[in-house]
């Protein structure tokens, strides 16, 4: 899509892509693919590779694949399938015609199989998984052959067939590679190929009980679609003697074919996150957060519902940048990425979180003065916008202090503060209920104070936001901190225990102007003071208006970054 074509920034990948096309390696041609599993919600770590994969194909004048690598049904669901692709749309790119699935393959793969069998490269292996597991080995002791590692060609094949038909139960059996059990890499010591698993899935329904496993689906999936270039996380790198030994050893009779080099890179770890999709599972069984699109999770989609932009999240994964080595990443690097964005484009807006009642004693009853000020003072093009000034107002509770500190320049008994746009007042007196708690303010307002007038120069130290109490609009403000309160949450016995109490807090009385309702929904705002805001897309109403903060003004990036 236009709006993600941008220039990728160089890195040890591009570098590589580079010198293939000097070569004329792959015939000058760079495919790529994104390959998720849909088993969960992608989070801004796939995010990252998205922009990788995508971002490689764009830079180069390829191609890219959307595929799924749907090899286990017991964890994969539709929902997860509709929800990364439009994921991946929101983020700008688009994998046009170039839509598969592993399970697309399914037959291939079984005939694969057969002929690796054939080869004496495959076997069937009764063990059970613990056994399995025990003749292993270690990373210091090569592991021990299975006794069934020498059966026939013939039964083999039998067995394999047998597996298809569903004559045995889950577990019983796998078929396994036959390549080395004494290798130094535990991932050569014959993997399984195939297990039995009898789960409906989500495309195929019952037609398989048997499936492939991921280390064998994928590298002729990238094989089959041509792919040239298979990038992936460094997880896999002791994988890719494995990724290697299937495209090598399979016999794919003609099939049109290519070679793709697997090429790891660092995943993205990120502060106060958990990346883990079992674990953030986890936190939405368990109800820890309010769905996969809960604001405060790392999610694409909880992103999106919080504020972020598309533009903010592909700034952030180019700002990265891809190195050959896990690092931890500062969240404030992510948040100053969307502020960036959203300081020259967001319009401001005056809203009130936790509002105390202002009456203007002199201002005359009745009266409305439509005020005018500006939308956004970073962009002259947004205009001005007027807004209704009246006896009663709304200040932010904190805008007041009956017995303040020295250097407190808000209101004070017998104290003044200029209202922003507007005119400068000063506090008369003090109203309390029968709790002690302040109620109101009764304060006089200088006519001549607003700008152009003739006292419009005084001098005061305080500015504050204001909504007038006639027009305000009833809104819900949902503020969002992070959501564990280590740092690195994943470094903890339990990340549960780590799990911040105040990440959410909601303020119901929250009054905003009257504008706020004419804008579109979709709009990001600046609540003056506050921080960033948007419209919730799961929970606000017409009748009731919910903002999220996506972030606050603080930017503690940008001043570790001038440091």
């Amino acid at each position: 899509m236009d709006n993600a074509e941008s220039v990728l920034p160089v890195n040890f990948i591009q570098n590589i892509i580079t010198q293939d096309l000097k070569a004329s390696k792959n015939n000058g041609k760079v495919h790529t693919r994104f390959p998720p599993e849909p088993n969960g919600y992608l989070h801004i770590g796939h995010a990252k590779s998205i922009c990788l994969n995508f971002g490689l194909a764009l830079a180069n004048k390829g191609i890219c694949n959307l595929r799924f690598d749907d090899t286990n049904p017991s964890k994969e669901e539709v929902e997860f399938v509709d929800s990364i692709m439009e994921d991946v749309r929101w983020l700008g790119f688009d994998w046009e015609d170039r839509l598969y699935y592993a399970s697309d393959y399914f037959e291939q793969l079984y005939q694969y199989a057969v002929n690796l069998i054939k080869a004496g490269k495959a076997y069937v292996c009764s063990l059970t998984a613990d056994e399995i597991r025990e003749y292993r080995g270690t990373l210091t002791e090569p592991g021990r052959e299975s006794p069934y590692r020498s059966r026939t060609m013939e039964e083999n094949l039998d067995l394999f067939e047998r597996m298809r038909g569903g004559e045995f139960a889950d577990g019983h059996c796998v078929l396994r590679a036959k390549i080395d059990m004494a290798s130094p890499n535990l991932n050569m010591r014959d993997p399984v190929l195939y297990r039995i698993l009898r789960e409906t899935h989500h495309r195929t329904g019952d037609d398989w009980c048997i499936y492939p496993m991921y280390d064998y689906a994928h590298p002729l999936s990238d094989a089959l679609e041509n792919i040239t270039h298979s990038i992936c996380t460094l997880e896999f790198a002791d994988h890719r003697p494995l990724y290697d030994w299937c495209i090598e050893n399979v016999d794919y009779s003609g099939e049109a074919w290519s070679r793709p080099q697997q090429i790891e890179f660092a995943r993205l770890n990120l502060t106060y996150t958990v990346m883990s999709k079992r674990k953030l599972r986890e936190l939405v069984e368990k109800g820890f957060v309010d769905g996969w699109d809960d604001p405060r999770m790392p999610t694409i989609s909880g992103l999106r519902r919080r504020g972020y932009t598309p533009a903010s999240i592909r700034d952030f994964c180019d700002r990265i940048g891809v190195a050959r080595r896990d690092s931890t990443v500062d969240i404030a690097l992510l948040e100053h990425c969307i502020r960036e964005e959203l300081n020259a484009n967001a319009t401001r807006v005056m809203t009130v979180l936790q509002p105390l009642k202002v009456i203007l004693e002199n201002y005359p009853e009745g009266q409305v003065e439509w005020l005018e000020t500006e939308n956004n003072p970073e962009n002259e093009a947004a205009g001005k916008r007027k807004m209704p000034f009246s006896r009663e107002l709304y200040i932010e509770r904190e805008d007041f202090m009956e017995d303040p500190p020295k250097k407190f320049f808000r209101l004070r008994p017998g104290g003044e503060m200029r209202l922003k746009s507007a005119y400068i007042i000063k506090c008369e007196q003090v109203i309390k209920n029968d709790a002690g708690e302040i109620t109101e303010l009764i304060c006089s307002y200088d006519p001549d104070s607003r700008s152009g007038g003739p006292t419009s120069g005084r001098k005061v130290k305080g500015t504050a936001h204001w909504v007038s109490a006639a027009h305000a609009l009833d809104v819900e403000v949902r503020l969002y901190g992070n959501l564990f309160s280590s740092e690195n949450p994943d470094e903890e016995e339990s990340y549960e225990r780590v799990l911040n109490p105040d990440s959410l807090e909601i303020l119901t009385e929250a009054k905003a102007e009257p504008a706020l309702a004419e804008l579109p929904a979709a709009s990001k705002y600046q609540f003056l003071r506050q921080g960033y805001f948007c419209q919730d897309s799961k929970l606000s109403r017409p009748e009731k208006m919910v903002f999220n903060r996506i972030v606050s003004l603080r930017d503690t990036w940008a001043k570790v970054s001038r440091a």
